[in-house]
């Protein structure tokens, strides 16, 4: 039994004895976060505005018949500020109370509702990188449902993607009415190591792929967007020539830890690896290109740095054997070409103006359940990995960080792709209720979430990993935050 069970079970013990002593008194219980009622008080929708917006941020609500005393605050992912490659799909600015959310309901959303809870969520004030944006968000609206719809005994705060990368930060900001952190995909290595890692992929790319590709400083959105498809063109060209192009992109993905499956490629085979490698090059290239426009306009230039990475020291044996069986001499000569190019330094300012956007620490407040897919092209598993490694700072509540993961079937079709475990939040419904069902226990019963418990939660075909562990951030040697 770890020491955190044991604090629990003592605390639920004394729960339980307090309750006992005092049946016939009228005393609210001693914890509101362990208040087991099913039928808490709040106003409902016509009572209260459930839609609206807040400082410029949409928001919404959505209520159950009986309210069981928990909030779920939920912050979404990344949206662009514009039509954005490869489908250029209309911008989204409504608000978003659950995941899953298409603008009137969603299977996640229906059931935590007949379970008794209550949902809320935002859009931001601005597209974009908008992480200082989502956590005010979070904060506004949270400040809004405690005063006009109800106290909550417990809010549970839970995001996907940036939504996870601002999960985490407003709960380290907000203990004292956080009562459980629920972070998915999410970013929560922070916004100057993935964007960096954003960057050795477009400096690669540029050094061995496309040597017109600008690294930043693009002219407009239109720019970036325009040089995301020119070079994106010559990477899908790389892919077919198997002499030349097919080890420049191995190369790539070996220095940026890129998975070798993907929703779409299972990864059951060279091609199929080598295929999932371009797609996540091309992945993060747009996260390097059109989203990095947007993220400098932010901060006034640009933040990123390679000038002292070692991408040799990022090449494992495995990586290289790899290389070198489709080209012999390739990775050598490969890396050569990499450690002549010109690198690009940071602007401190912008470099500083990043990080304060919203950065986590790793000061972990509350019990705290993170979930990532083994194989995701865009927010890269090992954010998981800093993300524990800066919890270890406080050694008194690494018990309260709980990392979950799924990963894929060995074999899946290219269409419809892998279920669950590879592709960028790609989750099954289960999956998210699991999630909340397993804080709920944790926090409310201290129930804590052993790996038969987690098992149960999720069941046999959500495609739950209890042994896997991911890498660590692929540039550990050469990391700097500024």
């Amino acid at each position: 039994m770890t020491p955190r069970t044991e604090r629990y079970r003592a605390a639920v013990a004394a729960v339980a004895l307090v309750a006992l002593l005092t049946a016939c008194s009228s005393d609210p219980v001693a914890d509101p976060e362990q208040d087991t009622s099913t039928a808490v008080a709040f106003a409902d929708c016509g009572a209260v505005a459930c839609e609206g917006s807040i400082d410029g941020a949409p928001y919404r609500i959505l209520l159950p018949d009986k309210w069981n005393g928990t909030l779920l605050l939920w912050s979404h992912g990344y949206r662009s500020p514009q039509p954005a490659p490869p489908s250029f799909s209309p911008v989204s600015t409504q608000a978003e109370p659950a995941p899953g959310w298409d603008g009137t309901a969603s299977p996640i959303a229906d059931d935590l509702l007949t379970q008794g809870y209550a949902l809320a969520g935002s859009a931001y004030a601005t597209n974009g990188w908008a992480v200082a944006d989502g956590i005010k968000a979070g904060e506004d609206l949270h400040a809004f449902f405690a005063e006009k719809v109800g106290q909550p005994r417990r809010t549970y705060v839970w995001g996907a993607s940036l939504g996870g990368l601002i999960t985490q930060v407003l709960a380290e900001r907000n203990p004292d009415w956080v009562s459980g952190v629920m972070p998915t995909c999410g970013a929560v290595a922070g916004p100057i190591l993935n964007f960096d890692l954003g960057l050795d992929v477009a400096y690669a790319i540029k050094t061995l792929i496309d040597p017109e590709l600008k690294l930043t400083g693009f002219a407009s959105w239109d720019d970036a967007v325009a040089q995301w498809q020119r070079a994106a063109a010559a990477v899908v060209a790389a892919g077919s020539d198997i002499a030349n192009g097919a080890p420049k992109l191995a190369l790539i993905g070996a220095i940026s830890d890129a998975p070798t499956q993907t929703k779409r490629f299972d990864g059951s085979d060279p091609v199929s690896q080598l295929s999932a490698v371009a797609e996540a090059s091309l992945t993060a290239l747009g996260f390097a290109t059109f989203s990095r426009w947007e993220m400098e306009q932010r901060v006034g230039g640009n933040p990123s740095d390679n000038t002292d990475a070692d991408y040799a020291a990022r090449v494992s044996a495995e990586e290289r054997t790899l290389i070198e069986a489709i080209s012999p001499g390739a990775t050598d000569r490969l890396l050569a070409e990499l450690a002549a190019a010109p690198r690009v330094a940071a602007d401190p300012a912008a470099r500083e103006a990043l990080g304060a956007l919203g950065d986590p620490t790793g000061a972990i407040k509350d019990p705290t359940i993170t979930l990532h897919t083994a194989a995701d092209a865009l927010v890269i598993v090992q954010n998981q990995t800093v993300l524990a490694d800066r919890a270890s700072g406080n050694p008194d509540r690494t018990a309260d960080l709980i990392q979950l993961y799924t990963a894929p079937p060995g074999v899946y079709p290219r269409s419809p792709g892998a279920p669950y475990g590879a592709g960028h939040c790609n989750f099954t419904a289960a999956s998210f209720t699991a999630l909340v069902a397993l804080m709920d226990g944790w926090v409310k019963q201290g129930a804590f979430p052993t790996q038969q418990a987690v098992a149960a939660a999720f069941g046999a075909d959500n495609g739950y990993a209890p042994l896997f562990a991911p890498a660590a951030w692929p540039a550990p040697e050469d990391v700097d935050e500024g």
